[in-house]
């Protein structure tokens, strides 16, 4: 487990917790306030990501969803309080659209090296009952520190992102990052992902915190995206099977 994780201070009482040992390189992020934790996805379920959030600190924690995909909800099962959003409360609890075979393709799908031990014919894709729906605009009260919630759909249906007004970091799960943009599954639509980065274009922002790849991409790839959105849009390619569209420092998949 020592060597699945790799622990990286955004603040004193921030935390991302990373998977560099997989292609995918999830990032997970432990958010402490004074009464509670939130933990911002919880990664593949390759290994006990709670021993990590155990190790640095004692708060009862509440694993909150970006969306419900494999590489997000993996850890999900290692925690008592799970919250997801409205429209992927029936992904979470039984429902989920991708056959298991599929996933574990992807689990291979690219370079890794998994720990000791580890069965790729043992792994599951998690399934539960929240105890928490979110709803855009919701806010989650740690305390010192408040998160809300931000309806952020196309990527996948319940897609959110979570805004910390106070030091103005943005958790943004698979809508930006440096690398790939997925939105050319069936359950994706590429008009709406365009919509959702929109959408959080006029928060402030002093941090952009991803869901995957580089932990440190500047605030202004989001204006970036965006206009790469734009002017797919323009040329009439914004729809799915056009294929993969190169970016300085991005890509979009349709």
């Amino acid at each position: 487990m020592e060597n699945w994780f790799t622990v990286e201070n955004i603040d004193n009482d921030t935390f991302a917790i990373s998977e560099y040992q997989h292609w995918e390189e999830t990032h997970c992020y432990l958010v402490c306030g004074t009464r509670e934790a939130v933990l911002i996805d919880t990664g593949l379920g390759i290994e006990n990501i709670k021993k990590v959030t155990d190790s640095l600190t004692a708060l009862p924690i509440m694993a909150v969803t970006t969306h419900v995909h494999w590489d997000h909800v993996g850890g999900h099962k290692y925690f008592d309080t799970i919250a997801v959003h409205e429209l992927e409360q029936e992904w979470i609890s039984g429902g989920f659209p991708i056959p298991l075979q599929a996933v574990k393709r992807n689990l291979l799908h690219g370079n890794c090296d998994f720990p000791k031990g580890f069965a790729i014919d043992d792994y599951q894709i998690y399934q539960g009952i929240p105890e928490i729906i979110l709803h855009d605009g919701d806010c989650i009260d740690l305390g010192n520190r408040k998160l809300t919630v931000i309806h952020t759909p196309g990527h996948s249906p319940g897609h959110c992102c979570f805004y910390e007004p106070e030091r103005k970091y943005l958790y943004t799960g698979d809508l930006i990052y440096s690398g790939c943009l997925d939105a050319f599954y069936p359950t994706t639509d590429p008009e709406t992902f365009w919509e959702s980065v929109r959408k959080i274009q006029p928060l402030e922002k002093k941090r952009v915190l991803p869901g995957h790849h580089s932990l440190n991409i500047p605030v202004t790839i989001i204006d970036s995206i965006e206009k790469a959105f734009r002017e797919l849009a323009q040329e009439g390619k914004l729809h799915q099977g056009n294929g993969v569209f190169d970016f300085d420092g991005f890509q979009i998949h349709i």
